[in-house]
């Protein structure tokens, strides 16, 4: 059936296809570890010099990490509360972060609870391990002390300062807490022993199959590495980390402001998942951020820690995209306006070229009897029939690739959009109008999928075609009815965004078509009045 179609149809499939299996094969196995950077020469110098520094891993750390303490199971209490109107945090007797609970509704989880951030079993944030086993061990069974209950945060930081007293030294935590969510640390031992702080086990709260979830790295030269749940591999250490996070679809935790000679190890640990912890020195001071991944919120706290919005490949590109987005939602007010306003916005750079492709498309429907005339009578002389066709092309002006570079130059767009939609906490709870309450999960009644399938239909019989075979005339029927069951699962928000493009799609199609349907009407008359 493809060595029959023309080079035109081939790339339209080609596109579908790529769209398909892009979505469907992230949806079921998300992309590997990956490193995106601003300049591919500062990648490849970067994960030279970490292959290099992964090889010393062992003698940095100093010995192996036995599985039990990867994750404390002792028994725990909360001594300290932290409260504000977004979120309640906790501090247990272990010293650490134990639990965070964001009060806002757009975070309450499918049980209508509201999310926590912290997972309730695992490795929290500020665990502090000892190299020496006998410390280590006296560590797990002294629980800290601190000097208030619980405090709240509103404009002004609070302090709380947590002490743990071991036969040997006394371990010191002084942690400031901010209303925006972000904290500092400053921890401080009597006596400089080896001791690891660690990150903290990923969040849990928005994990869904076409969304990365794991560890991110990065690092001074604008690197982001990713370690997804599952691909962690042996040990590896970084330096002049600008920040560590471990992160799911909409939430993080984060440690920043480590000093440029750092260590920062991953290590693999239960399920091959990724652990992160850093050697600390005996008087270390960092910063910390646990909540969600709000773009604004990030950028006012420090410029840095938007690098942990994820977006994968289309980084480049996805950017960009969210500026654009975030300043005219800065305009409309509403998510689903600024998304719209944005397709418009897209359409109208990508005019000209669509343009083009419509026009071309419309000459090569003209041009395909007279096509199948010639390979009718050049059929034994496939140079002869090449030359012909190269020379009708010419003569009336028609490029058969010329309507497939707009579809071309739409697929980078679309999946930076995906992925800008996909990890974009602020739709979380964004309403459109109607039913459409949040724009980060799917339409519940199917009524934007359906619409969108609808217009796909539309545009599909208003754009001209040159089928010669029916099988492939079905196949392409039928793609509105596929697209609409595999947009049934998408965030509202992109099938907006694609629903919407379909609209802009089919009113420019509907000009190109009058505009070639008056011309012919034109011709018709110009003839009719000649033979009178």
């Amino acid at each position: 059936m493809l060595d029959k179609m023309s080079p035109n149809q081939r790339l339209i499939v080609a596109v579908l296809l790529s769209v398909i299996f892009f979505v469907g094969y992230t949806a079921i196995f998300p992309p590997a570890e990956q490193d995106v950077a601003k300049e591919n020469t500062k990648t490849e110098a970067k994960q030279d010099k970490q292959q290099t520094v992964s090889k010393t891993a062992q003698a940095v750390v100093g010995h192996e990490i036995a599985a039990e303490e990867k994750v404390s199971h002792s028994t725990s209490s909360n001594i300290v509360t932290v409260k504000n109107d977004k979120f309640i945090l906790k501090i247990d007797t272990l010293g650490r972060i134990a639990s965070k609970e964001l009060l806002e509704d757009k975070f309450r989880n499918a049980d209508n609870l509201h999310a926590q951030v912290i997972p309730a079993t695992g490795i929290k944030p500020l665990y502090v391990r000892f190299a020496d086993d006998a410390i280590n061990n006296e560590a797990i069974k002294t629980p800290y002390s601190a000097d208030v209950s619980e405090v709240t945060v509103k404009e002004k930081p609070v302090t709380v300062t947590l002490t743990q007293k071991l036969p040997e030294l006394t371990v010191t935590k002084v942690l400031t807490f901010y209303a925006d969510g972000h904290y500092d640390a400053k921890i401080s031992t009597s006596k400089d022993v080896r001791h690891y702080v660690y990150l903290g086990d990923r969040p849990q709260v928005s994990k869904k199959l076409m969304a990365v979830a794991g560890v991110l790295i990065y690092t001074g030269d604008d690197v982001a590495h990713i370690i997804e749940d599952g691909d962690a591999e042996g040990r590896k250490v970084f330096q002049d980390v600008k920040l560590a996070s471990s992160f799911d679809q909409y939430t993080a935790i984060i440690l920043y402001g480590f000093k440029k000679d750092t260590n920062i190890i991953v290590e693999r640990g239960k399920d091959d998942n990724p652990v992160v912890y850093f050697n600390a020195t005996q008087n270390e001071s960092i910063h910390g951020y646990i909540g969600p991944k709000e773009h604004k919120v990030l950028h006012a706290i420090d410029p840095v820690l938007t690098n942990a919005i994820e977006y994968g490949w289309f980084t480049f590109a996805a950017k960009p995209l969210f500026a654009v987005l975030s300043w005219l939602h800065g305009i409309f007010g509403n998510w689903g306006w600024a998304i719209i306003a944005l397709t418009f916005i897209i359409r109208a750079i990508l005019y000209p070229l669509t343009y083009k492709g419509m026009v071309s498309m419309q000459k090569m429907k003209i041009l395909a009897p007279k096509l199948k005339e010639l390979k009718e009578k050049y059929k034994k002389d496939p140079q002869k029939l090449n030359a012909m066709t190269m020379e009708m092309y010419k003569k009336n002006g028609a490029n058969p690739l010329g309507g497939c570079l707009p579809m071309v130059l739409q697929i980078p767009v679309f999946f930076a959009l995906y992925r800008t939609l996909l990890n974009a906490v602020e739709l979380q709870g964004a309403p459109w109008l109607l039913w459409i309450n949040d724009l980060s999960r799917m339409d519940p009644y199917y009524v934007l999928p359906i619409l969108m399938g609808a217009s796909m239909f539309i545009q599909q019989r208003m754009t001209p075609n040159n089928f010669t075979d029916p099988m492939q005339e079905k196949v392409f029927k039928y793609l509105p009815v596929i697209f609409t069951f595999f947009f049934v699962t998408f965030p509202s928000g992109l099938v907006l965004y694609w629903f919407t493009n379909n609209l802009f799609s089919i009113a420019q199609q509907y000009m190109v078509n009058q505009q070639f349907s008056n011309a012919k009407d034109a011709q018709v008359a110009i003839e009719k009045k000649s033979e009178q």
